[in-house]
């Protein structure tokens, strides 16, 4: 096999082609991967007919398979959850807030798995803000206002009973088509710094926002939140951002440590479908 990686141009990504993701890889095509995947933090790669056994593979490739709290994995797998919406669903869209996937658990997964199934033919594009240009670029005044800070995080804010996916979502025929499991374990906190090294390149970057980000650990809310708020303004702006358009067959893998994602809708009228698993986080 020979990789050909073509970065995006934009903040962040590539595109990765000359690799067959439905065969079982070798360990120099595995590390070739990693490598590009730590150095664009997002990969894409395209014309890829995966099973989720082949899917399930992949992940392992890179580590174990992170915990996914609070959404149902589907039938018959214990780590592929789908991300879905039905052609004529009229609930919120999900995870349309800037975040990290799963900050508020004590060892955040590495990163996650994307599969493109049933892709609509305008819109859904999944956005990116790499953090690492961000906290480069950010300037003195507000980095020393987060330096040797604490970041209060937590699930509550979506997945509590009095959530947004909590016991007042919309479901049924016409509501929210993905099975999402609220529950009072979503009020738990955990402590994260704003700024952190990468722990396999060593990099400095900001972790976190506020899709999960609740406080700042020390300071009262009335401090906080604009500052949160201010915060939030920088890390999403648009020279730090890699928007990704999706294709039917395309395997995405983004890298949690150095990236926040949101998605985007505009495919109103079309059914979309992805199967998602996560990688663990890295022991070294």
């Amino acid at each position: 096999m020979m990789l050909t990686i073509t970065p995006s141009g934009q903040a962040c990504g590539a595109r990765v082609t000359g690799v067959d993701l439905t065969r079982p890889l070798d360990d120099a095509i595995v590390a070739e991967i990693r490598a590009a995947w730590l150095d664009h933090h997002i990969l894409a790669f395209p014309g890829q007919k995966l099973s989720d056994d082949d899917l399930e593979r992949f992940t392992r490739y890179f580590g174990g398979f992170g915990e996914d709290p609070f959404i149902k994995p589907i039938p018959g797998r214990d780590h592929v959850i789908a991300v879905k919406r039905r052609a004529d669903e009229t609930s919120p869209l999900f995870a349309e807030n800037w975040h990290s996937d799963w900050s508020f658990q004590a060892r955040p997964p590495a990163g996650t798995c994307l599969f493109g199934i049933t892709i609509p033919p305008v819109g859904g594009n999944t956005e990116f803000a790499n953090q690492h240009a961000a906290l480069d670029a950010m300037p003195d005044s507000l980095r020393k206002r987060i330096e040797g800070k604490q970041a209060i995080h937590s699930a509550r804010g979506g997945y509590a009973p009095s959530g947004m996916y909590g016991a007042n979502d919309p479901k049924g025929p016409r509501g929210r088509s993905m099975d999402i499991r609220s529950g009072e374990a979503a009020m738990a906190t955990q402590l994260h710094p704003f700024i952190r090294k990468h722990p396999e390149t060593g990099r400095e970057g900001l972790f976190g926002c506020a899709g999960y980000i609740i406080g700042i650990d020390g300071m009262v809310d009335k401090e906080a939140l604009p500052l949160l708020y201010e915060l939030l303004q920088w890390q999403g702006r648009e020279e730090f951002r890699y928007s990704h358009a999706w294709e039917p067959d395309m395997l995405i893998m983004w890298d949690n440590r150095s990236l926040l994602h949101r998605a985007t809708g505009g495919y109103d009228g079309h059914d979309r479908l992805l199967h998602r698993t996560t990688i663990a986080a890295w022991d070294g």
